[in-house]
């Protein structure tokens, strides 16, 4: 981007010389960015001319490609047409709703619409520049935090986007990912609004999913599950790529956004109950509630798949599906070790070892299967308020929580 700091003035004219009459800008002079050897001249068409060259090349349209598109799509779309995946019915007809729940999912994500700029991040500069308003490791948890989850949510859109959404075959569900995918860019804009209002080396924390290990293995365990779906080839309809499709569900709502997102909001809303860092806070209580939506949408879907195509969910994908959320985590309460050596912040590792340990039991039984920490039972019941997004005042006292838009929502 050009700069003041970037411009200079022309050098003066020499005075000895004589003052020549003002030519009018060349092309070159105007845009110098733009070469002036592969300019064409225009020669402009004559009145009519180009309308009619339109006409004429309709004319000869063949509407063979499009009439091949849409075979086995004619006709109005049922409510029985309609299926999760691999589904021939019309995708560009929304209604009528097979999944209202999806629908009703989409209308409540509308309403809960926030941005970041909406949040006052002053009391953080200033906290954040003072030699004593943080510990070293309450700065490290910032830092960590920022650096995993400014490009989580970027790992997570590009799945969405590249993936999820074409191979989705249900156009209320697709309008949900659509919503999902603009809420993720707000995540991504949410966290570098805090990196740059706390000017923070951006190239440090968005690098850090690269070169921290207790981050990168998070990262790079979310990405080999959507490597291959993600190539434009992919397609579903055998039981071999159905399969590949579910278990990227699994690795992204039930691990990536149920479960890798979990220490990280906690160790940052426990600073903003103790009035520090709130604007950071604030932003991750709105992230938390849109994540929470997310991961709701992405179990009703993936139990769905299971519904309409029973032979995917056979004992090896079970066993497997288990496999993935326990690996999740043991590599969050790996995390939670590194960002938190010592305790703080009212919390340690082994508290919220035993916190992820219910997180997973609660991933498990929401798919059907087992759960694997018997007695695991929830030390922060505060994070279950904060996601309660029908009512109370911001605990952080700077402003209330009602950034819904266009009416109520209701979450009865």
């Amino acid at each position: 981007m050009l700069n003041w700091d970037d411009y200079k003035e022309p050098e003066e004219t020499n005075k000895s010389q004589p003052v020549l009459k003002e030519e009018e800008p060349s092309l070159e002079q105007t845009n110098p960015d733009v070469s002036h050897e592969s300019m064409e001249e225009h020669i402009p068409a004559e009145p009519g001319i180009r309308a009619k060259q339109a006409k004429e090349s309709l004319e000869l349209l063949d509407t063979k490609e499009g009439e091949e598109e849409l075979e086995g799509l004619a006709g109005r779309v049922q409510v029985d047409d309609k299926a999760m995946i691999n589904c021939r019915a019309d995708l560009n007809q929304l209604v009528p709703f097979k999944y209202d729940w999806a629908w009703q999912k989409y209308l409540d994500g509308s309403a809960n619409h926030w941005m970041p700029q909406e949040v006052n991040m002053t009391a953080d500069i200033a906290l954040w520049k003072s030699n004593e308003g943080l510990t070293e490791d309450e700065r490290t948890i910032v830092m960590r935090n920022l650096g995993f989850f400014s490009t989580a949510d970027s790992l997570v859109a590009n799945n969405l986007v590249l993936a999820i959404y074409r191979l989705i075959t249900n156009p209320e569900c697709r309008q949900y990912i659509l919503r999902q995918s603009f809420e993720e860019a707000i995540h991504t804009h949410a966290y570098q609004y805090c990196i740059e209002s706390l000017g923070m080396d951006e190239g440090e924390i968005f690098n850090m999913y690269r070169e921290i290990p207790s981050v990168a293995k998070k990262a790079s365990w979310g990405l080999k599950y959507t490597k291959e779906i993600s190539t434009p080839g992919f397609v579903t309809g055998t039981e071999e790529t159905d399969k590949l499709l579910l278990k990227n569900l699994i690795a992204f709502y039930c691990v990536l956004e149920g479960i890798f997102f979990y220490c990280g909001f906690t160790q940052i809303l426990s600073m903003g109950r103790r009035n520090k860092m709130t604007g950071t806070a604030e932003q991750f209580q709105y992230i938390l509630r849109d994540e929470s939506m997310h991961l709701n949408f992405g179990i009703d879907m993936i139990n769905q798949i299971k519904l309409e195509n029973p032979h995917l969910w056979d004992e090896q994908m079970r066993k497997e599906a288990a496999q993935m959320i326990l690996e999740g985590a043991e590599l969050e309460i790996q995390y939670a070790r590194d960002t938190m050596p010592r305790g703080i912040l009212g919390m340690n590792a082994g508290m919220m070892e035993e916190y992820l340990q219910f997180i997973a039991n609660r991933r498990l039984v929401q798919i059907g299967l087992e759960e694997e920490f018997e007695g695991a039972t929830n030390p922060f019941p505060w994070m279950s308020e904060i996601m309660d997004l029908r009512k109370e005042k911001n605990f952080f006292e700077t402003r209330v929580i009602e950034y819904q838009t266009g009416g109520a929502l209701s979450w009865d």
